[in-house]
Parts: C-alpha cells; structure tokens; sequence
C-alpha cells in the first residue's frame, strides 16, 4: 500500500491550467462537439499525455481523447477506463474564469471577490465544515468553476503522472477516456468503445470526498407540440385558440408542491420544464423526466399527459403532439452484476483515508449510458461542490485524497487479478 507522503501532487495546478479554457457546450448545436472551443482543452490534454510517454494520445475528431498507460505487470488484470469530461455546462458562464484560492480555511461565509451578492455560506454549504485548514478553490464570482468536470481531468492526469513516473507500483492496462458534451447528455454519442478497450470504467465526477455512486436516474426528454387556432386579433372572438396560453396553462397546472426539482429530494423523481418557445399558432414545451425508476418515469409521463388532455378541453379546435425520448437509464441494474467493481472502488477510497460513503446520483453521468453500452461505470467523487453555479467550489485536500483513490484502484486491480 502506498502512503500519502509518497504522492508529489500536480492536480492544483493542472486545474487552475485547464478551469481558464472556455469548454462550455451547447444543447442547440447539431454538431459533435456542440462548440469546437472544446477541442482547445483537448488539444492541451493529448499534448500533456504525449509529454508524460503515453504514446497513442490523441484527440479525434469528434472531440474525444484517448490514452493508453501501459501495464506495470505480466499478470493478467481487467483493463480499466478513467472517464471525465471536458465541457462546462450551459446553465452559467464558463468565459474568463478568474480561480482564486483560500488558503487554510478557517470556516465562515466566503465572499467572492468580483461580486459581492455572490457568497458562499456555510449554511447553505454544510460541507465546508469539513474543509477547516484546506486550501479553497473557487471563481471570482462572474462565472462558474468548471472543476465539473476539470477536477476529474486534473486527478485523473495527476494519477497519470504518477504511475509513470512509479514503474513500481503495479496495476495492468489503463484507458484514459476524456469526453465532450457530458452536459447536454452527449457524452458518448461518438464513443470509440473498440477502439478504447476496456472491461469496466469509472467516471471520476462525483461531490463529496468519500462517495462511490452506482446508481443513478433514469432519464426522458418530452416534447409537446401545440397546433393552435391563429386568426386577426381585431376578429379573434370566438375564434382563436393561442398556442402559448394554451402551454403556459399546462405549465401552471404543474403539481406545486411535488415532482419538481424545487420540492422533492432523495428518491424522488420529477418532471422539469426546459423550455416553452412558440408564436400564435404553435407552440413547443420541452421536459425533462426523472426516477430511479422506469415504472416512476412512466408515470409521471402518463401525469403530464392527464394535464395536456385537461387543458386541451378548453381548445377543441387546437390539437397536441407530444414524443417521449430515452435519454439514460439507471446505471445500477448493469453494475449489480458485476459487484467487485464498487466492491474495489470501496477499498481504494479506504486506503486514501477516507470512509467510503455509496449512494445514488440525482442526475447522470457519461457511466449510465457507458454502462447499457458495455462498459459498466460507477462514479467516484472529484470533490466538486455547487457545480453548475458561479458558487462553484472544490479544495485542494480533496482533489488530492481523488488521485490517490485512482493509483489504489489501479492496484487493486492487479493485487486481486
């Protein structure tokens, strides 16, 4: 087993390099990546891996990098994949990030510098009470972190780092797999699975230090199309249907105080409006369904569609389409048949020094459609924290506590082959 005091860490300072280059995605491109800015980050990364000796590193052309870290071992060991991703979500800003350290944090409220409504509380960030003496990372302020997922990158390159420069420490093939457009549920639409080989995987995108996740939401998209009645305004009684009014109605006859995001936690799944756009005549409602369960999902599909119809009363003249979408499903029901990979992850997160925490994800990664593809992939922690907001955060202790959970994975691995 290897000690912390062995470990000469580099991951502070490859995410404060890579949270500066702007890799947000867009949910309305067509394209693979959604933005090219994406490929800047990867471009650097291929180039970094290249430096350490990994030879095949390279970006594709569609935005994926790919590298190989040889086997340490003559044992026959599983190979295994390294996963995260490199765009930033389109929920907030990811241009001009300013990252600023708080050096040996000693509690209380940070206020972020550029932007003083911006503070991050401990009352609304209870996790800061664990990070007494650690060394703070967060933005100025304006924009989000982007250690969703550059934590990931940075520890996962960090462990790269090590392992080549440690031919000792023994563990068998390792695939490193950085992916574009995780956040617009892209992440593995081009995914070269042959070419990456690999028998099993870990994303490395979770919160808090400690936490294995192997199970997540299931996931639709649902598109309701509204064809109202459009005649002249000055003549309209009687006669037009508004395809708007008659979406916002169905918005606003919601449950208010179930099944959305602002009101259930845990278990519970919800229905999410993501967009309402639409003249007189059409209209388009966009929703997003979550449970951890297809019978959940179903339902609350089937709860929508009750409102449509209730609404659509009011119109006879106007009609309704709607089309659901499978997104993801639940990683869980893939990995429970392979249970020594969380089992591993388990032990490697205990010989950095931490207790082990499983649970389940309120949202997806690039493992749950990894895993239905082949690849089965739970998700260990980054260390990330109020991701997707301009209060994002993570500390450097455990972004440290990430790269050696990695290397003692890696070697279980081989110890247990």
């Amino acid at each position: 087993m290897i000690s912390a005091s062995a470990f000469t860490h580099t991951v502070t300072e490859r995410l404060l390099r890579y949270v500066v280059i702007d890799t947000q995605s867009d949910p309305s491109s067509p394209t693979c990546p959604s933005t090219e800015k994406q490929k800047d980050l990867g471009r650097l990364l291929a180039a970094e891996l290249k430096a350490m000796g990994l030879a095949d590193a390279h970006l594709d052309e569609h935005g994926y990098v790919y590298a190989t870290i040889p086997a340490s071992t003559t044992k026959k060991v599983p190979v295994i994949c390294f996963c995260s991703h490199m765009d930033t979500s389109p929920d907030c800003t990811g241009a001009n990030v300013k990252p600023q350290i708080v050096k040996n944090y000693r509690g209380g409220d940070i206020h972020l510098t550029a932007d003083p409504a911006q503070v991050i509380r401990t009352a609304e960030h209870p996790e800061l009470g664990r990070q007494i003496g650690n060394d703070i990372i967060t933005t100025d302020g304006t924009t989000l972190l982007g250690a969703d997922n550059k934590a990931g990158i940075a520890e996962i390159m960090d462990a790269a780092h090590f392992l080549i420069r440690n031919p000792q420490v023994k563990h068998g093939t390792i695939k490193i797999l950085f992916t574009p457009d995780e956040e617009i549920g892209r992440g593995v639409d081009q995914v070269d699975l042959k070419k990456l080989g690999a028998d099993f995987a870990y994303t490395i995108d979770g919160e808090t230090a400690g936490d294995i996740e192997d199970e997540t939401f299931s996931a639709d998209g649902v598109t309701i199309t509204i064809e109202g009645v459009s005649t002249h305004p000055g003549f309209a009684k009687g006669k037009m249907e508004h395809a708007i009014k008659i979406a916002s109605a169905i918005i606003d006859r919601l449950p208010k105080q179930t099944c959305s995001p602002e009101t259930t936690e845990g278990r519970e799944g919800f229905l999410h409006p993501t967009g309402l756009s639409g003249t007189l005549e059409q209209a388009r409602l966009d929703f997003i369904v979550r449970d951890f369960n297809d019978e959940g999902l179903k339902e609350k599909e089937q709860l929508l569609e009750s409102i449509v119809k209730d609404v659509m009363k009011d119109y006879p003249r106007s009609t309704y389409k709607m089309e659901i979408r499978e997104q993801y499903r639940n990683m869980k029901r893939v990995i429970d048949a392979h249970p020594e990979i969380v089992d591993y992850a388990v032990e490697a997160i205990r010989r950095a020094g931490l207790k082990p925490h499983r649970s389940s994800i309120r949202g997806g990664t690039d493992g749950s459609r990894l895993s239905f593809m082949g690849l089965p992939c739970p998700n260990i922690f980054a260390g990330e924290h109020a991701f997707h907001s301009r209060l994002e955060w993570v500390s450097r202790q455990d972004m440290e506590k990430a790269v050696q959970t990695i290397v003692h994975l890696a070697m279980i691995w081989e110890e247990r082959a």
